[in-house]
């Protein structure tokens, strides 16, 4: 099995078994975001305490595999993470897909299978809608003081 083989199971298997999908109850940041281009959907729940640790976080949508299981591996990769090591997981993976930054299995876990994705540029905007309506929702946590969130946002 090669490589790339291993890294397309890994993101079937995120797709046909996600992680944390469906509503968060309690969340203090609710973030939904749209790819108009392709109809990606996907509305994340985060649940961030007073130490600003993020607690729980959660996705649901509809999409491509891509898409979907990007925001699997996402949820997975910040919960319990303080926001600082979020951000640093979302800049690592943004860095991947976009700038064409070697992958950090340590920082990213099973994000690193989507680094394949930069083959295929149209394909990109699928595989970062979720780690980019997360950043957008943590920037607005942040600005807001740790008050409830909701936002919405497309992708151009």
């Amino acid at each position: 099995m090669t490589l790339e083989d291993l890294y397309r199971e890994v993101i079937m298997d995120h797709y046909r078994q996600p992680r944390n999908r469906g509503a968060l109850d309690h969340a203090n940041v609710v973030m939904e975001g749209v790819n108009p281009l392709c109809g990606d959907e996907i509305k994340l729940w985060l649940s961030i305490d007073d130490a600003g640790v993020i607690t729980g976080a959660s996705f649901d949508g509809h999409g491509c595999s891509i898409s979907q299981s990007s925001a699997s591996i996402m949820t997975a990769a910040v919960i319990g993470k303080p926001l600082a090591d979020a951000h640093a997981v979302i800049a690592g993976f943004r860095g991947m897909m976009l700038d064409g930054a070697p992958p950090d299995e340590a920082l990213l876990g099973d994000g690193v299978a989507l680094e394949g994705v930069r083959k295929f540029p149209v394909r990109i905007k699928c595989a970062v809608l979720s780690w980019n309506t997360l950043k957008l929702g943590l920037d607005e946590h942040a600005a807001a003081n740790g008050q409830h969130v909701e936002l919405q946002h497309s992708e151009s």
